[in-house]
Protein backbone atom coordinates (compact mmCIF):
# COMPACT_ATOMS: atom_id res chain seq x y z
CA UNK A 1 0.00 0.00 0.00
CA UNK A 2 2.70 2.48 1.00
CA UNK A 3 4.66 1.99 -2.23
CA UNK A 4 1.98 3.98 -4.09
CA UNK A 5 -0.03 5.79 -1.47
CA UNK A 6 -1.35 8.52 -3.81
CA UNK A 7 -2.48 5.81 -6.22
CA UNK A 8 -4.33 3.98 -3.44
CA UNK A 9 -5.99 7.22 -2.39
CA UNK A 10 -7.02 7.84 -6.01
CA UNK A 11 -8.59 4.40 -6.29
CA UNK A 12 -10.35 4.77 -2.95
CA UNK A 13 -11.81 8.10 -4.06
CA UNK A 14 -12.79 6.66 -7.44
CA UNK A 15 -14.71 3.81 -5.81
CA UNK A 16 -16.45 6.08 -3.32
CA UNK A 17 -17.39 8.73 -5.86
CA UNK A 18 -18.74 6.14 -8.29
CA UNK A 19 -21.15 4.97 -5.61
CA UNK A 20 -22.23 8.52 -4.81
CA UNK A 21 -22.57 9.32 -8.51
CA UNK A 22 -24.87 6.31 -8.97
CA UNK A 23 -26.96 7.49 -6.04
CA UNK A 24 -27.15 10.94 -7.59
CA UNK A 25 -28.49 9.48 -10.84
CA UNK A 26 -31.36 7.97 -8.86
CA UNK A 27 -32.30 11.45 -7.69
CA UNK A 28 -32.17 13.17 -11.08
CA UNK A 29 -30.17 12.81 -14.29
CA UNK A 30 -29.39 16.54 -14.43
CA UNK A 31 -28.00 16.46 -10.89
CA UNK A 32 -25.86 13.45 -11.78
CA UNK A 33 -24.43 15.43 -14.69
CA UNK A 34 -23.49 18.21 -12.27
CA UNK A 35 -21.95 15.65 -9.92
CA UNK A 36 -19.83 14.47 -12.85
CA UNK A 37 -18.09 17.85 -12.81
CA UNK A 38 -17.29 17.48 -9.12
CA UNK A 39 -15.98 13.95 -9.70
CA UNK A 40 -13.82 15.23 -12.56
CA UNK A 41 -12.46 17.96 -10.32
CA UNK A 42 -11.62 15.64 -7.42
CA UNK A 43 -10.06 12.90 -9.53
CA UNK A 44 -8.42 15.18 -12.09
CA UNK A 45 -5.34 16.23 -10.17
CA UNK A 46 -3.66 17.02 -6.90
CA UNK A 47 -0.76 15.46 -5.07
CA UNK A 48 -2.90 13.93 -2.28
CA UNK A 49 -0.76 15.70 0.31
CA UNK A 50 -3.38 15.73 3.06
CA UNK A 51 -4.21 12.01 2.95
CA UNK A 52 -0.48 11.29 2.81
CA UNK A 53 0.19 13.25 6.00
CA UNK A 54 -2.83 11.65 7.67
CA UNK A 55 -1.55 8.18 6.75
CA UNK A 56 1.91 8.83 8.14
CA UNK A 57 0.42 10.34 11.28
CA UNK A 58 -1.42 7.04 11.67
CA UNK A 59 1.73 5.04 11.10
CA UNK A 60 3.82 7.29 13.38
CA UNK A 61 1.46 6.38 16.22
CA UNK A 62 1.74 2.66 15.53
CA UNK A 63 -1.18 2.21 13.14
CA UNK A 64 -1.25 -0.91 10.97
CA UNK A 65 0.32 -0.86 7.49
CA UNK A 66 -2.13 -3.38 6.04
CA UNK A 67 -5.24 -5.36 6.85
CA UNK A 68 -8.84 -4.25 7.48
CA UNK A 69 -7.92 -1.50 9.95
CA UNK A 70 -5.42 -0.02 7.49
CA UNK A 71 -8.03 -0.09 4.71
CA UNK A 72 -10.45 1.77 6.97
CA UNK A 73 -7.76 4.35 7.71
CA UNK A 74 -7.13 4.78 3.99
CA UNK A 75 -10.81 5.62 3.50
CA UNK A 76 -10.70 8.08 6.39
CA UNK A 77 -7.56 9.74 5.02
CA UNK A 78 -9.02 9.93 1.51
CA UNK A 79 -11.99 11.91 2.82
CA UNK A 80 -9.61 14.84 3.26
CA UNK A 81 -9.51 15.20 -0.53
CA UNK A 82 -13.23 15.96 -0.53
CA UNK A 83 -12.69 18.63 2.11
CA UNK A 84 -9.91 19.98 -0.10
CA UNK A 85 -12.22 19.97 -3.11
CA UNK A 86 -14.75 22.07 -1.19
CA UNK A 87 -12.07 24.57 -0.22
CA UNK A 88 -10.66 24.83 -3.74
CA UNK A 89 -14.01 25.18 -5.50
CA UNK A 90 -15.06 27.95 -3.14
CA UNK A 91 -11.61 29.56 -3.15
CA UNK A 92 -11.62 29.74 -6.95
CA UNK A 93 -15.04 31.33 -6.81
CA UNK A 94 -13.99 33.90 -4.21
CA UNK A 95 -10.87 34.75 -6.23
CA UNK A 96 -12.80 34.61 -9.54
CA UNK A 97 -10.07 32.38 -10.96
CA UNK A 98 -10.47 31.11 -14.52
CA UNK A 99 -8.28 28.01 -14.31
CA UNK A 100 -7.21 25.35 -11.85
CA UNK A 101 -4.64 22.69 -12.77
CA UNK A 102 -4.76 23.92 -16.35
CA UNK A 103 -8.54 23.39 -16.65
CA UNK A 104 -11.52 25.74 -16.25
CA UNK A 105 -12.55 26.25 -12.64
CA UNK A 106 -15.88 24.76 -11.62
CA UNK A 107 -17.79 28.05 -11.74
CA UNK A 108 -16.36 28.80 -15.17
CA UNK A 109 -17.25 25.32 -16.42
CA UNK A 110 -20.88 25.77 -15.41
CA UNK A 111 -21.01 29.28 -16.86
CA UNK A 112 -19.76 27.80 -20.15
CA UNK A 113 -22.39 25.05 -19.96
CA UNK A 114 -25.08 27.69 -19.48
CA UNK A 115 -23.92 29.50 -22.62
CA UNK A 116 -23.65 26.32 -24.67
CA UNK A 117 -27.17 25.25 -23.75
CA UNK A 118 -28.56 28.77 -24.32
CA UNK A 119 -30.38 28.62 -20.99
CA UNK A 120 -32.33 31.49 -19.53
CA UNK A 121 -30.74 34.00 -17.18
CA UNK A 122 -27.16 35.10 -16.62
CA UNK A 123 -24.42 32.55 -17.21
CA UNK A 124 -22.01 33.98 -14.61
CA UNK A 125 -24.59 33.84 -11.83
CA UNK A 126 -25.50 30.26 -12.73
CA UNK A 127 -21.84 29.23 -12.65
CA UNK A 128 -21.32 30.83 -9.25
CA UNK A 129 -24.42 29.21 -7.76
CA UNK A 130 -23.53 25.76 -9.12
CA UNK A 131 -20.00 26.01 -7.71
CA UNK A 132 -21.29 26.93 -4.26
CA UNK A 133 -23.62 23.94 -4.25
CA UNK A 134 -20.99 21.49 -5.48
CA UNK A 135 -18.47 22.79 -2.95
CA UNK A 136 -21.06 22.22 -0.23
CA UNK A 137 -21.72 18.74 -1.59
CA UNK A 138 -18.01 17.91 -1.41
CA UNK A 139 -17.94 19.01 2.23
CA UNK A 140 -20.99 16.86 3.04
CA UNK A 141 -19.48 13.85 1.30
CA UNK A 142 -16.18 14.37 3.14
CA UNK A 143 -18.06 13.93 6.43
CA UNK A 144 -19.97 10.96 5.04
CA UNK A 145 -16.80 9.24 3.84
CA UNK A 146 -15.01 9.75 7.15
CA UNK A 147 -17.90 8.38 9.21
CA UNK A 148 -18.36 5.42 6.86
CA UNK A 149 -14.65 4.53 6.88
CA UNK A 150 -15.15 1.49 9.10
CA UNK A 151 -12.95 2.59 12.00
CA UNK A 152 -14.22 1.69 15.49
CA UNK A 153 -16.32 4.23 17.40
CA UNK A 154 -13.64 4.96 20.01
CA UNK A 155 -11.12 5.80 17.27
CA UNK A 156 -13.66 8.00 15.48
CA UNK A 157 -14.37 9.88 18.70
CA UNK A 158 -10.69 10.77 18.96
CA UNK A 159 -10.36 11.61 15.26
CA UNK A 160 -13.29 13.99 15.28
CA UNK A 161 -11.37 16.43 17.51
CA UNK A 162 -8.88 17.50 14.83
CA UNK A 163 -11.46 17.04 12.05
CA UNK A 164 -13.87 19.53 13.60
CA UNK A 165 -11.10 21.97 14.46
CA UNK A 166 -9.74 21.80 10.91
CA UNK A 167 -13.06 22.62 9.25
CA UNK A 168 -13.54 25.71 11.39
CA UNK A 169 -9.94 26.88 11.13
CA UNK A 170 -9.83 26.79 7.34
CA UNK A 171 -12.99 28.90 7.15
CA UNK A 172 -11.60 31.33 9.71
CA UNK A 173 -8.45 31.66 7.62
CA UNK A 174 -10.51 32.19 4.48
CA UNK A 175 -12.50 34.96 6.16
CA UNK A 176 -9.35 36.69 7.38
CA UNK A 177 -8.01 36.42 3.85
CA UNK A 178 -11.07 38.32 2.65
CA UNK A 179 -10.90 40.82 5.49
CA UNK A 180 -7.25 41.81 5.12
CA UNK A 181 -7.53 43.70 1.81
CA UNK A 182 -10.70 45.59 2.74
CA UNK A 183 -9.17 46.67 6.06
CA UNK A 184 -5.91 47.52 4.34
CA UNK A 185 -3.94 45.26 6.69
CA UNK A 186 -0.59 44.73 4.96
CA UNK A 187 1.43 43.51 7.94
CA UNK A 188 3.49 40.30 7.91
CA UNK A 189 1.73 39.27 11.14
CA UNK A 190 -1.67 39.27 9.43
CA UNK A 191 -0.33 37.29 6.47
CA UNK A 192 1.23 34.68 8.76
CA UNK A 193 -1.97 34.24 10.76
CA UNK A 194 -3.87 33.50 7.57
CA UNK A 195 -1.20 30.97 6.60
CA UNK A 196 -1.51 29.26 9.97
CA UNK A 197 -5.29 28.93 9.76
CA UNK A 198 -6.02 28.61 6.08
CA UNK A 199 -3.11 26.43 5.03
CA UNK A 200 -1.00 24.95 7.83
CA UNK A 201 -3.96 23.65 9.81
CA UNK A 202 -5.75 21.71 7.12
CA UNK A 203 -2.80 20.88 4.91
CA UNK A 204 -0.41 19.30 7.40
CA UNK A 205 -1.09 19.79 11.11
CA UNK A 206 -4.68 18.57 11.42
CA UNK A 207 -4.32 15.70 8.89
CA UNK A 208 -1.32 14.48 10.89
CA UNK A 209 -3.31 14.76 14.10
CA UNK A 210 -6.27 13.00 12.52
CA UNK A 211 -4.17 9.99 11.61
CA UNK A 212 -2.37 9.94 14.94
CA UNK A 213 -5.60 10.27 16.96
CA UNK A 214 -7.25 7.49 14.96
CA UNK A 215 -4.28 5.26 15.82
CA UNK A 216 -4.44 6.16 19.53
CA UNK A 217 -1.28 8.31 19.85
CA UNK A 218 -0.21 9.48 23.29
CA UNK A 219 -0.02 13.18 24.12
CA UNK A 220 3.77 13.39 23.69
CA UNK A 221 3.58 12.13 20.12
CA UNK A 222 0.56 14.31 19.37
CA UNK A 223 2.30 17.46 20.58
CA UNK A 224 5.40 16.70 18.50
CA UNK A 225 3.27 16.12 15.42
CA UNK A 226 1.33 19.33 16.05
CA UNK A 227 4.53 21.39 16.19
CA UNK A 228 5.97 19.65 13.16
CA UNK A 229 2.73 20.02 11.22
CA UNK A 230 2.23 23.68 12.06
CA UNK A 231 5.72 24.72 10.99
CA UNK A 232 5.81 22.60 7.85
CA UNK A 233 2.29 23.71 6.93
CA UNK A 234 3.27 27.39 7.04
CA UNK A 235 6.48 26.66 5.13
CA UNK A 236 4.42 24.81 2.51
CA UNK A 237 2.18 27.85 2.04
CA UNK A 238 5.13 30.23 1.83
CA UNK A 239 6.58 28.08 -0.95
CA UNK A 240 3.19 28.20 -2.65
CA UNK A 241 3.20 32.00 -2.36
CA UNK A 242 6.55 32.19 -4.13
CA UNK A 243 5.28 29.89 -6.87
CA UNK A 244 2.16 32.02 -7.21
CA UNK A 245 4.36 34.85 -8.46
CA UNK A 246 7.47 33.14 -9.83
CA UNK A 247 6.13 29.70 -10.86
CA UNK A 248 6.07 28.36 -14.41
CA UNK A 249 2.46 28.35 -15.75
CA UNK A 250 3.20 25.12 -17.64
CA UNK A 251 3.91 23.48 -14.29
CA UNK A 252 1.57 25.28 -11.87
CA UNK A 253 -1.45 25.23 -14.20
CA UNK A 254 -2.17 28.91 -13.49
CA UNK A 255 -1.21 32.05 -15.45
CA UNK A 256 2.07 33.77 -14.54
CA UNK A 257 1.63 36.12 -11.60
CA UNK A 258 -1.95 35.00 -10.95
CA UNK A 259 -1.60 35.65 -7.21
CA UNK A 260 -0.94 39.30 -8.04
CA UNK A 261 -4.06 39.52 -10.20
CA UNK A 262 -6.08 37.97 -7.40
CA UNK A 263 -4.71 40.57 -4.98
CA UNK A 264 -3.40 38.04 -2.45
CA UNK A 265 -1.77 39.74 0.56
CA UNK A 266 0.80 37.02 1.15
CA UNK A 267 3.82 37.21 3.43
CA UNK A 268 5.89 37.78 0.29
CA UNK A 269 3.91 40.93 -0.48
CA UNK A 270 3.80 42.05 3.16
CA UNK A 271 7.58 41.77 3.48
CA UNK A 272 8.07 43.76 0.28
CA UNK A 273 5.68 46.53 1.34
CA UNK A 274 7.26 46.78 4.78
CA UNK A 275 10.73 46.97 3.21
CA UNK A 276 9.63 49.61 0.68
CA UNK A 277 8.10 51.72 3.45
CA UNK A 278 11.27 51.44 5.51
CA UNK A 279 13.39 52.50 2.55
CA UNK A 280 11.01 55.25 1.49
CA UNK A 281 10.70 53.60 -1.93
CA UNK A 282 7.45 55.15 -3.13
CA UNK A 283 7.85 53.81 -6.66
CA UNK A 284 7.93 50.23 -5.39
CA UNK A 285 4.95 50.87 -3.12
CA UNK A 286 2.95 52.33 -6.01
CA UNK A 287 3.93 49.45 -8.28
CA UNK A 288 3.02 46.68 -5.86
CA UNK A 289 -0.20 48.26 -4.66
CA UNK A 290 -1.12 48.95 -8.27
CA UNK A 291 -0.69 45.38 -9.50
CA UNK A 292 -2.54 43.73 -6.61
CA UNK A 293 -6.02 42.88 -7.79
CA UNK A 294 -5.43 44.11 -11.35
CA UNK A 295 -7.26 41.56 -13.50
CA UNK A 296 -5.67 42.98 -16.65
CA UNK A 297 -2.13 42.69 -15.36
CA UNK A 298 0.21 41.96 -18.29
CA UNK A 299 3.48 40.04 -18.38
CA UNK A 300 5.59 43.21 -18.43
CA UNK A 301 4.19 44.45 -15.11
CA UNK A 302 4.38 40.95 -13.65
CA UNK A 303 8.11 40.96 -14.40
CA UNK A 304 8.51 44.46 -12.95
CA UNK A 305 6.81 43.23 -9.78
CA UNK A 306 9.11 40.22 -9.60
CA UNK A 307 12.14 42.47 -9.90
CA UNK A 308 10.81 44.71 -7.11
CA UNK A 309 10.15 41.73 -4.84
CA UNK A 310 13.71 40.52 -5.34
CA UNK A 311 15.26 43.98 -4.95
CA UNK A 312 13.36 44.72 -1.75
CA UNK A 313 14.62 41.48 -0.19
CA UNK A 314 11.15 39.96 0.16
CA UNK A 315 12.05 36.77 -1.71
CA UNK A 316 15.13 36.21 0.45
CA UNK A 317 13.12 36.93 3.60
CA UNK A 318 10.50 34.32 2.70
CA UNK A 319 13.17 31.78 1.75
CA UNK A 320 14.84 32.31 5.15
CA UNK A 321 11.51 31.84 6.90
CA UNK A 322 10.94 28.57 5.02
CA UNK A 323 14.39 27.34 6.05
CA UNK A 324 13.83 28.31 9.70
CA UNK A 325 10.40 26.68 9.86
CA UNK A 326 11.70 23.50 8.25
CA UNK A 327 14.49 23.39 10.83
CA UNK A 328 12.19 23.78 13.84
CA UNK A 329 9.78 21.23 12.37
CA UNK A 330 12.58 18.69 12.00
CA UNK A 331 13.70 19.32 15.58
CA UNK A 332 10.17 18.61 16.83
CA UNK A 333 9.96 15.47 14.71
CA UNK A 334 13.24 14.03 15.95
CA UNK A 335 12.63 15.01 19.57
CA UNK A 336 10.35 12.04 20.24
CA UNK A 337 10.55 8.37 19.35
CA UNK A 338 8.00 8.11 16.56
CA UNK A 339 7.56 4.73 14.90
CA UNK A 340 9.52 3.93 11.76
CA UNK A 341 9.28 4.12 8.82
CA UNK A 342 6.91 7.01 9.57
CA UNK A 343 9.52 9.30 11.14
CA UNK A 344 11.77 9.02 8.10
CA UNK A 345 8.90 9.44 5.65
CA UNK A 346 7.67 12.56 7.43
CA UNK A 347 11.16 14.05 7.24
CA UNK A 348 11.23 13.32 3.51
CA UNK A 349 7.78 14.84 3.04
CA UNK A 350 8.86 17.98 4.86
CA UNK A 351 11.57 18.53 2.28
CA UNK A 352 9.30 17.58 -0.62
CA UNK A 353 6.58 20.13 0.19
CA UNK A 354 8.90 23.01 1.07
CA UNK A 355 11.63 22.63 -1.55
CA UNK A 356 9.74 22.20 -4.80
CA UNK A 357 9.32 23.86 -8.19
CA UNK A 358 5.59 23.34 -8.51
Amino acid sequence: MEADLPGRVQQTLTDYLQTRRDQSRELDAAFATAVDELVRFVLGGGKRIRPTFAWWGWRAAGGAADGPRAQAMLRAASSLELLQACALVHDDLIDDSDTRRGNPTVHQAFAALHRQQRWNGEDRQFGMAAAILLGDLALAWADDMLHASGLPPEAMARGLRPWRAMRTEVLAGQYLDLLGPVRGDETPQAALRIDELKSASYTVQRPLELGAELAGADETALEALRRFGSDIGVAFQLRDDLLGVFGDPEVTGKPAGDDLREGKRTLLIAEALESAQGQGDQDALDLLRGVLGDENLDEKRVEQSREALRRLGAVDAVERRITELTGTAMAALHGVGLAEPAASRLAELAVAVTDRNR
